[in-house]
């Protein structure tokens, strides 16, 4: 089997990058061929056999770019054209879209259409929904001017985005992702992919609203690597630090504002801080928060092996992120903001506890509660080890299984 995987970015950039990474290279140790298609970044590290990408596109700068803005994000015929001499070139039997909005655009979806009908060849479209763009203009659910998350736009009420200015607090912006969303709408593009694979229920109950995606859902949570008994390697165990710990984007939207709120209401209790983002100069004026910056590998895992608990407090409605995953399997309970699809991840009362999100009061007791409860923390720590996520070899039977050669009726 040929699998073509699609994502903008071909660098690790977030969490879409992990995933399309991960399973490309497992499919690859299985003998599938596997290729990329994407943006050409100096920083890619994966691609395809004809060399064929898009231009490296950034639409925050440079006069031109703001001047082909407005279509470029809606339609690329780059994209199209460019992806068509990868598929002429490669055959694919399943093209796997993933992070496509703004630089692709789904014209990539017309360009594997378009093979087809020149081929005479099927080719299975899948999409992974990492974020809500193709029933939320702006992807996030999410009114960036106020904070206020929102279920405004279900139903093709994209007008909306418009008013609320949703897309870089910009009215033309935002007109723009209206026009987009209505355009795909009234093309009925969405519905040419074949299976769209949901890593939490809570966004397929977001695009199950729309009566193109509905019957084309499944629900598969993201995978996630088996953490080492001492994630070093050396023998030597991971001791648990006296600290509570963040790890992920220092952003409005991820709840740092409301996280350092609680910090400074327990200036008793150390916070360490690992990432980066808009809110780093923020973090670091904190006294109790130790600010690590950006860590990644073993380091990271050390972290979050060796904290009391960690916190995730994101305040826009998270899909299934690593973060809460990782925690877990390294055996640091979490305690997660109930929006999204981050809650269906935690066991409350077992291995981690849900607060209100955005709510700095209700956080701040929580922090308090179980920092003052080391009991507790450990007893949620035994009930950790007990947690299953699917490893990168059990998602992969899945997606070959029930997403490659199925049907979201027979996952």
């Amino acid at each position: 089997m040929k699998v073509l995987l699609v994502n903008k970015f071909l660098y690790p950039n977030g969490g879409s990058e992990t995933y399309i990474f991960r399973l490309g290279e497992e499919l690859q140790k299985r003998g599938y061929e596997v290729q990329y298609f994407g943006m050409e970044h100096e920083g890619r590290i994966v691609g395809n056999r004809i060399d064929c990408y898009t231009s490296d596109m950034d639409f925050h700068t440079g006069k031109l770019q703001k001047l082909l803005y407005p279509f470029k994000i809606i339609y690329s015929f780059e994209a199209k054209r460019r992806m068509g001499r990868v598929l002429r070139d490669m055959n694919p039997d399943v093209v796997h879209l993933n992070n496509i909005n703004f630089q692709l655009t789904p014209s990539v979806i017309y360009a594997v259409r378009a093979y087809e009908k020149r081929t005479g060849r099927k080719v299975k479209i899948v999409y992974t929904a990492h974020d809500y763009q193709w029933v939320c203009p702006n992807h996030m659910m999410r009114v960036p001017a106020t904070g206020k998350i929102c279920f405004d736009c279900r139903g093709g009420y994209f007008g909306m985005c418009t008013k609320n200015r949703c897309i870089h607090n910009s009215r033309a912006k935002s007109l723009l992702g209206t026009i987009e969303a209505k355009y795909y709408m009234l093309r009925r593009t969405y519905g040419m992919v074949d299976v769209i694979v949901c890593p939490s229920e809570f966004i397929k109950r977001q695009l199950d609203t729309s009566p193109l995606l509905e019957e084309k859902t499944v629900m598969m949570r993201n995978f996630v690597e088996r953490a080492e008994e001492n994630c070093s390697g050396t023998g030597e165990a991971v001791k648990q630090g006296d600290y509570v710990l963040y790890f992920g984007r220092f952003s409005e939207e991820k709840g740092i504002g409301t996280l350092l709120a609680a910090c400074e209401a327990l200036p008793d209790i150390p916070f360490v801080f690992a990432g980066t983002g808009p809110l780093a100069e923020q973090v670091s004026k904190v006294k109790n928060v130790k600010n690590r910056g950006f860590v990644t590998g073993e380091a990271l895992h050390r972290l979050i092996a060796g904290a009391r608990f960690s916190v995730y407090p994101s305040e826009w409605y998270e899909n299934c992120p690593f973060s809460v995953m990782e925690s877990q399997m390294y055996g640091t309970p979490v305690l997660v903001s109930d929006l999204g699809g981050a809650p269906e991840l935690v066991q409350a009362g077992r291995t981690g506890e849900l607060f209100r999100g955005g709510d700095a009061e209700e956080l701040t007791a929580h922090i308090r509660e179980l920092w003052d409860q080391p009991d507790l923390c450990r007893t949620y720590r035994e009930n950790c080890k007990e947690i299953k996520f699917d490893t990168i070899g059990e998602y992969c039977d899945k997606i070959i299984r029930n997403v490659y050669n199925g049907s979201p009726d027979e996952s």
